[in-house]
């Protein structure tokens, strides 16, 4: 049974993962004995490399901006360089422009395509070469519950999520064949600065708690095991399937 959760060893590269979600799921992929991969806009991750390595994990810094397409050209290629291979990519970079839907920048709207959408589709594509070639591989899309409703002030965020499920799907249905797993994973608000207008709000988050059937929000560690799950042999038979992380907001 350990086996099946088991990816001890195994070559994983996290996007924006130097913080918030993406730092817990790459500290969390490094405590299970994957050797870990990071690329994110800053040119350091001096937190992250002490805390990697306090672990006795394994970290390859990759300082890229991934809405440039020449900065995502052969970036999974330097990853193979490095560590010889790669078997599981956490799609994760992203960010929030909160304007109305009426007033919503032309030039915002295309930064947020780029980033949420065609670098995921440019790094994947990439990736599939590789694991096509060695075998197979897992791919993780980090989508949202904006995935499946709309939302106020953030149309570029919640409709490139609504993009994302697409993907996931498309892919999956043709990178099944070739052992490669695409499945994504679909948080609720969790305690990060990207949802901090709502948590630092009492009035609002006690609204948006009142929706959650568990009564909190989510924590960045919540991510971890869903990640495990679909990172490793226990979801092999787990093709094109949106995880949600919600504490049960979609139920309702």
């Amino acid at each position: 049974m350990n086996d099946l959760f088991n990816i001890s060893g195994k070559v994983a590269l996290v996007t924006g993962g130097r913080r918030g979600l993406g730092k817990a799921m790459s500290i969390g992929l490094a405590e299970a004995g994957a050797r870990l991969a990071v690329v994110a806009k800053s040119a350091e991750a001096v937190a992250l490399e002490k805390e990697i390595d306090a672990k006795g994990g394994a970290l390859l810094y990759l300082s890229a901006d991934l809405e440039k397409p020449m900065e995502r050209d052969g970036l999974i290629d330097r990853v193979v360089a490095h560590y010889g291979r790669l078997d599981i990519l956490v799609n994760n970079a992203g960010f929030q422009y909160r304007a109305s839907a009426a007033d919503y920048p032309t030039d915002q709207w295309n930064r947020d395509m780029e980033l949420l959408l065609h670098a995921v589709f440019d790094l994947s594509q990439q990736a599939c070469k590789v694991m096509v070639a060695q075998g197979g591989g897992k791919i993780i899309h980090i989508a949202s519950i904006s995935s499946f409703q709309g939302a106020r002030q953030i149309i570029g965020y919640a409709t490139a999520k609504h993009g994302l499920v697409g993907l996931t799907k498309c892919m999956a249905n043709e990178w099944a064949a070739q052992n490669i797993n695409v499945n994504a994973i679909a948080p609720g608000i969790i305690e990060t600065d990207m949802a901090a207008h709502v948590i630092q709000d009492p009035e609002r988050a006690k609204e948006l708690r009142g929706r959650i059937p568990s009564g909190r929000f989510g924590k960045p560690e919540d991510l971890v095991g869903p990640l495990l799950f679909l990172a490793s042999d226990a979801s092999r038979h787990v093709h094109g399937h949106v995880l949600l992380v919600d504490g049960g907001w979609m139920g309702r």
